[in-house]
């Protein structure tokens, strides 16, 4: 299963629980793609530019997607280059993680130093960078074959409640 959504949708956070919950493995794209490569993401978008970055995004999203039983979170761009969102679609669920743009700021006013795309911003610019992000890949988004709210993954309980409300939904449909 993929878990997909713009930054701060709550991804990771999401993902980790579900994976736990259904006894499945967790890995986090970005993290995965930093350890394999010793360097973090801002490092390697500064150092070999964003085109190679995607490449080896790619590459690294079709080596975990092969794995059995695991729940990815995948960086907010991840679905919109290489076709990327077709690979995931043909191989699993992809969840679309979503969350309002007021929800998006309010987390990312919060954790601002960790994200190089926003670090700096003042909280009106970072709003619009998260319109125009959400507005640029939301095409992408909507292919996902499953829609869920990242809205309220602020505290364990809400995570839990959430992760409950998921799996009654997904239990439905499949």
């Amino acid at each position: 299963m993929f878990i997909i959504g713009y930054m701060a949708s709550g991804k990771t956070t999401f993902g980790r629980a579900l994976a736990h919950r259904m006894g499945r493995e967790f890995i986090d794209l970005d993290f995965y793609i930093e350890q394999r490569f010793r360097k973090t993401i801002a490092e390697i978008f500064s150092e070999k530019g964003e085109e190679e970055f995607r490449r080896m995004e790619t590459a690294m999203l079709r080596e975990t997607g092969e794995f059995d039983n695991v729940v990815i979170s995948c960086g907010g761009g991840t679905p919109c280059f290489n076709n990327n969102m077709e690979y995931m679609l043909s191989r699993s669920d992809v969840v679309w993680l979503d969350a309002t743009v007021d929800r998006i700021v309010e987390r990312l006013v919060i954790n601002s130093s960790r994200r190089p795309l926003i670090k700096g911003k003042s909280p009106e610019e970072i709003r619009l960078t998260v319109e125009k992000g959400l507005s640029d890949r939301i095409g992408f988004y909507s292919k996902a074959n499953i829609r869920f709210s990242g809205e309220h993954l602020e505290d364990k309980r809400q995570i839990a409640t959430a992760i409950d409300r998921f799996l009654d939904l997904y239990h439905d449909i499949k």
